[in-house]
């Protein structure tokens, strides 16, 4: 069965850290570029973090630049997205996802993260609440 399960959300106080897991089966990553994505009430799905399984070519959004971290463990299948310093704007249901990889063509990692659309497989979310 094809699935991706996310692990590690939960409640971190304001300049505090959690690290999300996202962790594949039936497929392996080195194939596709993974992304990590939030989506807060009443604001669109955002590219947070992206890696591309083949090359580790990464992508990090602005607003997490220096305090975000996106990695990834061939052996476990897994990807990993390291959070420091959290503030409360970062409170959301942070989802991974992935979308394959094309065979001979470069993929640009800086523009598919800004769009979930492209994914085609995502997990279930796992939220994260950093009080203000």
């Amino acid at each position: 069965q094809v699935q991706l399960v996310e692990s590690g959300g939960g409640l971190a106080q304001p300049g505090g850290s959690l690290r999300l897991s996202c962790t594949a089966s039936g497929f392996t990553l080195n194939y596709y570029a993974i992304g990590w994505f939030r989506q807060a009430p009443g604001k669109e799905r955002e590219g947070v973090s992206c890696i591309n399984g083949r090359d580790g070519a990464s992508y990090v959004a602005d607003s997490v630049k220096g305090r975000f971290i996106i990695s990834k463990d061939n052996a476990k299948n897994t990807v990993y997205l390291q959070m420091n310093s959290l503030e409360p704007e970062d409170t959301a249901v942070y989802y991974c996802a992935v979308d394959h990889l094309p065979g001979i063509f470069d993929y640009d990692i800086n523009y598919y993260c800004k769009r979930p659309a492209e994914y085609d497989i995502w997990g279930q979310g796992t939220q994260v609440t950093v009080p203000s």
